[in-house]
């Protein structure tokens, strides 16, 4: 086969490889949404506590009688990530205190009638925003300001989805469930978003799904409470929303710089060969292709230590695996030069990269099928 042959394979190769690792990305960052756990309308919140809380407490236990329900809602109005496990929000949570069932129950003025357990802030105090007569009782409604410490997952960054939960108790947790205020949104359908401003400035990420749903909890401890409920495997209320990653920030800043080191590094194997008049023309020499790669890694190295400040832990994400391919291709190249050089390529199988050409037209497809299998690990590990 023609040089130029192999050349016109090796791009139609690389090509198709380009198109099946964009399939894989467009997949990574599809959010699928978790349907079966989310709370879509009263009964299904009833439904919930019934099945996982009520049916299994006994009747002879503490505290066994069913415990009264407040309808909680929340509205989130702004969104800020401190850092990878921390994030502030601010906005308006309400409850519903029914007449003669909750009377002992209902926060006095100027206090609130909810905690949020993970909050590590208390800078800015829960304020009262309005308390309003109803039908048959009272909604109080809060602002509230708080930086919530939660566990994030960034193993697919930069096609990673954050679950961010407000996890909420009442103020007296022992008295009370909390159920969704569902009358309060216009729809919470399972692909609604709700309970979170429509112009929200998200930065690099935005809305994708927001729903209700409880948790189950069981604390080793009454805090010095008989009968405490927690200690039965306790509801507890969670607001949560989904919000995705724009990926053209993280394109920008991490993979195009990646990318121009990668072709930077096929422009200098272009110019690796026998023919000394070539070389002559193009300068090169194994000490400056040696050099040349060696600078390439300490620019790849300070991108990669960049990129590992922003996410403190003891996994690897899944961007990381480029730089990890690129200092392999680096590595790799600077050996390939100077064994080449010294002719020392005379073993099988390493004589069939005496000729330089093959390893110039094998360039792209390699390090693309690299990513493409990288990238099929992640998924089926995500």
């Amino acid at each position: 086969m023609t040089g130029r042959g192999k050349w016109r394979i090796s791009g139609l190769l690389s090509l198709l490889l380009v198109g099946v690792l964009t399939l894989q990305w467009a997949q990574l960052n599809r959010y699928q949404a978790t349907g079966e756990s989310q709370l879509t309308d009263r009964q299904s919140a009833e439904r919930h506590i019934e099945v996982h809380w009520d049916r299994d407490r006994s009747p002879q236990s503490p505290g066994s009688a069913p415990a009264r329900r407040i309808r909680t809602g929340i509205f989130i109005q702004s969104l800020k990530f401190f850092n990878s496990s921390e994030v502030n929000l601010t906005g308006y949570i309400w409850q519903h205190y029914r007449d003669g069932i909750h009377d002992d129950i209902k926060p006095a003025a100027g206090e609130a009638g909810f905690i949020l357990p993970e909050r590590v802030d208390t800078t800015f105090p829960d304020t009262e925003a309005y308390r309003r007569r109803t039908a048959d009782g009272e909604v109080i409604g809060w602002y509230f300001e708080a930086t919530l410490r939660q566990p994030f997952d960034y193993a697919t960054y930069p096609f990673d989805h954050k679950t961010v939960w407000v996890r909420m108790w009442h103020r007296e947790p022992n008295a009370a469930v909390l159920v969704p205020d569902y009358d309060a949104y216009d729809s919470t359908r399972t692909e609604d978003v709700f309970g979170i401003d429509e112009s929200i400035v998200l930065g690099g990420w935005r809305r994708e799904d927001t729903f209700f749903n409880y948790r189950s909890y069981r604390y080793d401890t009454n805090f010095g409470e008989p009968g405490y409920l927690g200690q039965q495997g306790f509801p507890e209320l969670h607001y949560n929303f989904v919000i995705k990653r724009r990926f053209g920030n993280a394109f920008i800043v991490h993979l195009l710089p990646l990318f121009l080191v990668a072709a930077l590094l096929f422009g200098m194997l272009l110019t690796v060969g026998d023919d000394e008049n070539a070389a002559r023309r193009h300068g090169y020499s194994t000490s400056a292709m040696i050099g040349a790669c060696s600078a390439l890694f300490f620019v790849v190295l300070l991108a990669h230590i960049h990129l590992r400040e922003q996410f403190p832990s003891p996994g690897i994400v899944y961007l990381e695996y480029f730089y990890i391919v690129m200092y392999c291709a680096l590595g790799l190249s600077a050996a390939y030069s100077y064994l080449l050089s010294q002719g020392a390529l005379t073993t099988w199988p390493l004589t069939r990269l005496r000729d330089p050409d093959r390893v110039k037209v094998a360039y792209w497809p390699v390090l693309l099928a690299a990513l493409i299998a990288i990238t099929g690990i992640v998924q089926l590990q995500n």
